[in-house]
């Protein structure tokens, strides 16, 4: 779904990280396409609890990449449960690119997965700056698991103007809003 608006995003998101830094990557189809925009990145190094992005940074000589252990997902490849959380706690990175299923009318960040939801709770703790990727079919939706506010994230990169009352929420939260060209 939206895999114009992800691409767009991708890049968007990839331009802005810095050579020669951390990152922990999760779960998603978003998230899949930015690792394919860092493949030109030199001295990343990368924990992912998603064997897709894994796979594809693999083929990035220049970026070194830490695969949490855990349940392997047969849908999406990714790897949820305690082990994956008790991995991610042991490191401090400094970019979080992850995605989200939705994002609500006050500011809440859900998802549909509770393990999914622990693990990316993990990585917002263990991350100097979060970046969210979410398409504008991510805003209003709603979704069962709370995963985090929006005063959690540092930058918001999506594909359209979000509709209200986001604008205004954002800039509550002391969110940058990135709209991918």
């Amino acid at each position: 779904l939206n895999e114009g608006a992800k691409q767009r995003i991708a890049r968007a998101v990839a331009k802005a990280v810095p050579e020669n830094c951390s990152l922990i990557i999760n779960i998603g189809t978003t998230t899949e396409a930015i690792a394919r925009e860092l493949l030109r990145h030199k001295g990343l190094r990368v924990i992912t609890n998603n064997l897709n992005v894994a796979a594809i940074l693999s083929d990035n000589p220049d970026c070194e990449v830490i695969v949490a252990g855990g349940v392997v997902r047969s849908r999406d490849r990714g790897i949820v449960g305690e082990a994956t959380v008790d991995f991610i706690a042991q490191f401090k990175v400094d970019i979080a690119l992850i995605g989200i299923s939705a994002i609500e009318a006050d500011g809440t960040l859900r998802d549909f997965d509770y393990r999914e939801v622990k693990v990316a709770r993990a990585i917002i703790g263990h991350s100097r700056e979060v970046w969210l990727a979410a398409d504008h079919s991510k805003f209003n939706r709603p979704a069962m698991v709370e995963l985090a506010r929006l005063d959690q994230i540092d930058a918001l990169y999506t594909d359209a103007p979000p509709p209200a009352p986001f604008p205004s929420l954002l800039a509550e939260a002391g969110v940058q809003l990135h709209l991918a060209p």
